[in-house]
């Protein structure tokens, strides 16, 4: 959901397009999607554990946060965690929702954060625009800003093919969901200097309106954090 900060002129047609995408949705998304995600237990299970992987009132960024809702889940488990998104209309409505949270447009290709400040990093199902022969370059951006010691967890849809959204609630925007397989997101991390910590797939869950697996990967930065 997020692929860049805002100066638009310059930025690649898929950055623009899911920009507009998620500004023209944003209200009908929000609401659709109020109880997710981690809307399940295994969901809650994995953002709690990276939690405490990171570390209570740990810096955290929720890159491509959209409404949210996993930024002040994170917080609610004590991490000092802010949001970033393409969207303005999407943050519009993360402030509107998490009043005590800080959240930002920015862009995960260009974060605008210092190296090696954060102690964690989420990205929950925010690179699934993003295309494949850029996702080196948003792996190596998340791991300029983890310190050493530092967690990133992704979250995808598993699968081969896109998911084109056409007119979604009736609104006249188009946008490719893409889904990975865990192998060759493992290879990308440890190729940006990752060593990965954990690899969960879930199988799908019609109840959640889930059509195909969910797959999510840890993974550590080497080195120890200092103590603050």
């Amino acid at each position: 959901m997020t692929t860049s900060r805002p100066a638009h002129a310059d930025q690649p047609e898929h950055v623009r397009t899911t920009r507009a995408f998620y500004d023209a949705v944003a209200e009908d998304y929000a609401e659709t999607f109020r109880d997710s995600p981690a809307a399940t237990p295994l969901d809650r299970a994995l953002l709690a554990g990276f939690a405490e992987l990171v570390g209570e009132g740990a810096p955290v960024a929720d890159v491509g946060c959209g409404p949210g809702r996993v930024t002040g889940f994170l917080a609610s488990r004590g991490l000092e965690v802010h949001g970033v998104d393409l969207s303005e209309s999407m943050l519009v409505i993360a402030r509107r929702e998490n009043p005590g949270l800080r959240f930002e447009q920015g862009s995960m290709f260009a974060l605008d954060l210092p190296d090696g400040s954060l102690a964690g990093l989420v990205s929950w199902y925010s690179t699934i625009h993003t295309p494949p022969e850029d996702l080196p370059a948003v792996y190596a951006e998340f791991r300029r800003v983890l310190a050493p010691g530092g967690h990133l967890l992704v979250a995808f849809q598993m699968g081969d093919e896109p998911r084109r959204h056409v007119r979604p609630w009736g609104h006249p925007v188009t946008l490719d969901f893409r889904r990975m397989r865990p192998e060759p997101v493992a290879e990308l991390l440890e190729e940006a200097g990752f060593a990965l910590v954990q690899r969960t797939v879930r199988e799908p869950d019609a109840r959640q309106g889930d059509p195909t697996p969910q797959a999510s990967l840890i993974a550590r930065v080497p080195g120890r954090r200092q103590a603050s």
